[in-house]
């Protein structure tokens, strides 16, 4: 259901001002047993190897250096907990698929990753990234799976969306909103956003911006 303007500018307005409080990095775990306590809202940003999550986050909080990038897959190899204004934490995880790392290690963070999906009681959705030049690739089907099993909420984005033309970025939201449709706990709604440019990255805070807590008195 669309909103109405005035509630749509109230939204955007709320993301805006939660996005701009302070955020800091505050936990970075590569097992289990080192988490941080649940005790806030939880956004996993999960997707393949170098489709964009930390850029993501640096471009959603409007900072250069909050999450670290590199053009070598595989550079996050934790699940990296960042406190947003003390309403939310956002959690950089590794990528999965391809990474320049021992097969050892890729198994450890795919292991952790799904570990920490299905059983952290205070995620709220997982933001699953998919990159725009090339749409869904086979090692998303069975991520996608396995959040529906674990009945996370979970809502696909398309990062790098100023590679394509606006007729083609049309037909992968299109293409995207159709694999949603055939996924249980998938959210309905497809963002395009661009990390570079900043396209769509105002309507996905004030997506993600609706699952923090109130503000405190």
């Amino acid at each position: 259901m669309e909103l109405a303007p005035a509630d749509e500018a109230a939204a955007a307005e709320a993301g805006r001002l939660l996005f701009a409080a302070d955020c800091r990095f505050f936990n970075g775990s590569m097992r289990l047993d080192t988490l941080p306590e649940a005790d806030l809202p939880e956004i996993a940003f999960a997707g393949r190897s170098n489709v964009g999550k930390s850029s993501l986050l640096n471009a959603l909080t409007g900072r250069n250096d909050l999450a670290r990038t590199s053009n070598t897959p595989g550079r996050t190899q934790q699940l990296n907990f960042f406190n947003l204004g003390g309403r939310l934490v956002l959690v950089d995880m590794p990528g999965y698929g391809y990474a320049e790392a021992p097969k050892s290690e890729i198994e450890r963070w795919t292991r952790l990753i799904e570990t920490y999906l299905k059983g952290r009681t205070t995620l709220r959705r997982a933001c699953v990234l998919i990159d725009a030049r090339h749409g869904m690739k086979p090692p998303d089907e069975p991520v996608l799976k396995m959040l529906d099993g674990a009945a996370v909420n979970y809502q696909l984005i398309l990062t790098k969306c100023d590679k394509l033309k606006p007729p083609e970025l049309e037909r992968r939201v299109a293409e995207l909103k159709l694999v949603a449709r055939a996924h249980s706990a998938a959210y309905p709604d497809i963002e395009a956003v661009s990390s570079r440019s900043g396209a769509g990255i105002p309507a996905l805070r004030s997506a993600l911006a609706a699952l923090a807590v109130a503000k405190p008195l």
